[in-house]
């Protein structure tokens, strides 16, 4: 899970805090910010790609929605339809979870060949499985809903990114240039993770892929070992 900066609130041209009036209308500025991409499962969207709201707007057993969550910048995350409905509105204490704008979400999970998301072993593994299976990555269809087309694609997806991810490596082993490298990075739109674990010994492809998609926590790869993850200090 690619660990983010959502900044501040974004403000006017006068200087003023913008206020959103709507929530709806903090999705472009979000965009801007974090690219057009699930905070949590790392799809790419160019469309159906939602404000996502990190404590329900709704909680549970309220009559009415909770107004500064509804409408509070730091809040806000975007989600695709299946992180978004798995999620639901579940009501969730904060430091029970690994979050991708406050923690180096990518050193607490691991990805694997086939499209498989795991805990890392370490002090953080309970709160990284419990976000696992808040938004659902630990979904594997059965086979029959892999032959019906299963409206859950995450798991199938990841598992074409990685394959992708593993063909380019080759390429790259084969033919080792810089047009190639910039070649390869342009493929990069969404599964951000899967492509920083298949090239984890390049630094150079390390370099490049922290650099492709906007707000990116780049702080939380360390430079001098090769920008490998390193645990995240919030400013």
């Amino acid at each position: 899970m690619r660990p983010v900066i959502r900044g501040a609130c974004p403000t006017e041209a006068d200087g003023r805090v913008v206020v959103f009036k709507a929530y709806a209308m903090a999705r472009g500025k979000l965009i801007e910010r974090l690219g057009e991409c699930c905070s949590y499962c790392e799809v790419h969207l160019d469309t159906s790609l939602a404000i996502e709201h990190v404590q329900p707007k709704k909680p549970p057993g309220a009559i009415a929605n909770d107004l500064v969550r509804e409408l509070s910048w730091d809040n806000f995350l975007l989600a695709c339809t299946n992180c978004n409905s798995t999620k639901d509105n579940k009501d969730v204490v904060l430091d029970d979870y690994m979050w991708p704008d406050r923690d180096n979400t990518f050193l607490a999970l691991i990805y694997k060949q086939g499209g498989l998301v795991e805990a890392a072993p370490g002090h953080d593994n309970v709160r990284a499985t419990r976000t696992i299976r808040l938004v659902g990555l630990h979904k594997v269809p059965s086979v029959n809903d892999q032959e019906n087309e299963a409206s859950d694609r995450r798991w199938n997806n990841r598992r074409e990114a990685w394959d992708i991810a593993l063909e380019s490596k080759q390429n790259l082993f084969e033919l080792d240039h810089p047009k190639m490298r910039d070649q390869i990075v342009l493929q990069i739109q969404g599964f951000w993770s899967i492509w920083m674990t298949v090239f984890k010994d390049d630094p150079d492809m390390l370099r490049r892929i922290l650099d492709r998609i906007p707000g990116t926590a780049k702080h939380c790869f360390d430079v001098a070992s090769g920008y490998q993850a390193i645990t995240r200090v919030l400013p």
